[in-house]
């Protein structure tokens, strides 16, 4: 009787025959291992979602992430506000100001900004950070700011409070693994063009990291729409909700791209469940270096303020102060 090759299944042509995984690596001189066999190996949850750490268990609690004065996750309200990149000493004092003034508790400002032009400004890097900081500090806010790698990594953490991974570095997974080793609250942006899972597993690499201090930002995604910078989808952030522990918060300025618009989705994506907003504001959007047409003025800014904490009243969550 001739031996049966690996994976012969009875009644095949002769000279054909199946492979299942094990024995394909068999004859290419491999060895299976199960996942449990490898350090650090993680199964995928019982529900089959990849993203065992920033998926929510059954029961599990929210995660509350404090930054400065702002807990996000904790049911309240909170906002962060300032210009889409540091530019001066007396823009970002004038910016932590008119935020502080009107109830923000993180002051916002690039250093770094990744544009799609090279010729466009690319922000002051390392003097940005210090102006940032130094506005901050002299407002009472904490603060936050992007950083684009491990080089703009190691200098961000020396200034701020909180650590943001852009929208076109939400699967740089080198940084993400990076920003996992920060001992800083993490704001990680959806990518414009990421699943709701991808958000998640992008999300998954810094928790696996050891950094559980992890907000989700949605601030809109790529479709056909040519009206708006991107589509907002409001969907995102009461699913997320139900998908994760992690606290939500979201980002009407890009996701619109629309002065005007600002104010209304604000709105809506804190009756939809977020746990926060961030806004671009400037002192003086039509002078602003980047992202002026999408910026709100002290002004507009203290009405939104208003009706935020109008509408966080109206749905108990909590006073925006």
């Amino acid at each position: 009787m001739v031996p049966r090759k690996p994976g012969f299944r009875p009644g095949r042509r002769p000279g054909f025959f199946i492979l299942n995984t094990k024995g394909m690596l068999e004859m290419m001189g491999m060895e299976l291992v199960e996942p449990q066999a490898v350090p650090g190996a993680v199964r995928a949850c019982a529900a089959g979602r990849p993203y065992r750490l920033a998926g929510r268990g059954h029961g599990g609690a929210n995660t509350v992430v404090r930054v400065g004065r702002a807990e996000f996750g904790s049911g309240a309200v909170n906002v962060i506000a300032g210009p889409c990149a540091v530019e001066s000493r007396e823009q970002m004092t004038a910016a932590a100001r008119a935020a502080a003034g009107s109830g923000a508790k993180v002051l916002r400002g690039g250093a770094y900004k990744p544009r799609t032009s090279p010729y466009s400004f690319q922000g002051l890097e390392r003097e940005g950070l210090e102006l940032l900081a130094e506005a901050a500090a002299a407002a009472g806010l904490a603060s936050v700011t992007e950083v684009i790698d491990e080089e703009s990594l190691a200098a961000a953490v020396e200034y701020v409070d909180m650590l943001q991974v852009g929208s076109r570095n939400m699967q740089n997974f080198h940084l993400l693994r990076a920003v996992g080793r920060a001992n800083k609250p993490v704001l990680l942006k959806r990518g414009f063009s990421a699943t709701i899972e991808e958000w998640l597993m992008a999300a998954e690499y810094i928790l696996a990291g050891g950094n559980t201090q992890v907000v989700l930002c949605e601030r809109g995604i790529r479709t056909f729409e040519t009206y708006t910078r991107n589509t907002l989808d409001l969907s995102a952030v009461s699913l997320v909700k139900k998908l994760s522990h992690l606290p939500v918060i979201v980002d009407p300025s890009h996701a619109t791209g629309r002065a005007e618009l600002v104010a209304p989705m604000s709105l809506a994506a804190v009756a939809a469940g977020a746990d926060g907003i961030i806004v671009e504001m400037h002192p003086e959007p039509e002078k602003a270096l980047c992202d002026g047409k999408q910026s709100l003025d002290p002004a507009a800014f203290d009405r939104l303020m208003r009706e935020v904490d109008i509408i966080a009243r109206a749905l108990n969550r909590g006073v925006v102060d």
